[in-house]
């Protein structure tokens, strides 16, 4: 785990992002000291960290803490949408200068199911989707991909999932599959699984299309998430990484800590990311 020096740090942008809580005049300028700059991937937010707010309390969020890509859940935007609806939650995202890259994750146990996710992203515009299909399903699933020409990224969830508890099983499960089905690496879930997740990040690098950016207490199935730079994931090896395998999708920051006040953690972890991102060039 990283020590509470080094923590202090590698995340004074944090603290500076913390403050936004309880100062958001400063908002404006702290936030803009901790952009990331002249990285090939972006920074977002796992749509599942708002689960208790409604978009707009999201979005006002997100504007608090300077990120700008988001991965739709449902419960911001609902699988059955008109096509009205759809436009008019891309122009509230506008809005606040936010872009929708993704969807998911979306469980699915048939392949009806499969059908309707596809057909879901397809409406809302986006050229990706987490899902968690089942095993006997994954076939259907790279025909589907390949119809739409539209990336599947299959979620690990760590040692509770019968399916797909870390990288290395979702990959041996895919790689003989049409290479727009990949993986959406949870690197806390992977971490909690026993497995090294810097290690998985170059290992299976070409077909990951995205992360949930987290960070986890202990290596074992009682670790809990908590703030980026507390847990035992090296965020600075990973952020290395990251530019050696030349990732260029998006790291979104799946908050699960306090997850009905999250602001506060969230904006320590993004000012922890970036200042890491910025401090390890």
């Amino acid at each position: 785990m990283n020590s509470r020096r080094n923590f202090l740090q590698k995340s004074l942008l944090g603290v500076a992002a913390v403050t936004i809580v309880d100062m958001p005049s400063m908002a404006g300028v702290l936030v803009e000291k901790a952009e990331i700059k002249n990285e090939p991937f972006k920074l977002g937010i796992a749509g599942y960290s708002f689960v208790n707010f409604n978009l707009d309390q999201s979005l006002e969020m997100m504007k608090k803490v300077d990120v700008h890509y988001l991965c739709i859940k449902d419960f911001h935007l609902p699988y059955n949408s008109s096509a009205e609806q759809i436009a008019a939650f891309h122009a509230k995202l506008k809005q606040y200068d936010v872009t929708g890259y993704g969807v998911g994750p979306i469980y699915t146990k048939t392949k009806e199911e499969i059908d309707k996710a596809f057909d879901y992203a397809k409406r809302v515009g986006v050229d990706l989707i987490i899902g968690i299909p089942n095993h006997e399903d994954l076939p259907y699933v790279a025909e589907k991909a390949k119809e739409y020409n539209i990336r599947f990224a299959i979620h690990n969830h760590g040692p509770e999932d019968k399916l797909y508890p870390n990288a290395s099983v979702i990959y041996d499960l895919i790689k003989d599959l049409d290479p727009r089905v990949g993986i959406c690496f949870d690197m806390g879930h992977n971490k909690r699984d026993g497995h090294d997740s810097v290690a998985d990040l170059q290992k299976y690098a070409k077909r990951i299309f995205d992360m949930h950016l987290k960070n986890v207490t202990a290596a074992t199935k009682d670790g809990k998430t908590c703030e980026l730079g507390r847990g035992v994931i090296d965020i600075p090896a990973y952020v290395k990484m990251l530019r050696k395998i030349k990732y260029t999708g998006s790291c979104s920051l799946e908050y699960e800590k306090d997850m009905k006040d999250p602001l506060a953690g969230i904006a320590e972890s993004v000012g922890y990311f970036k200042g890491v991102c910025d401090g390890t060039r």
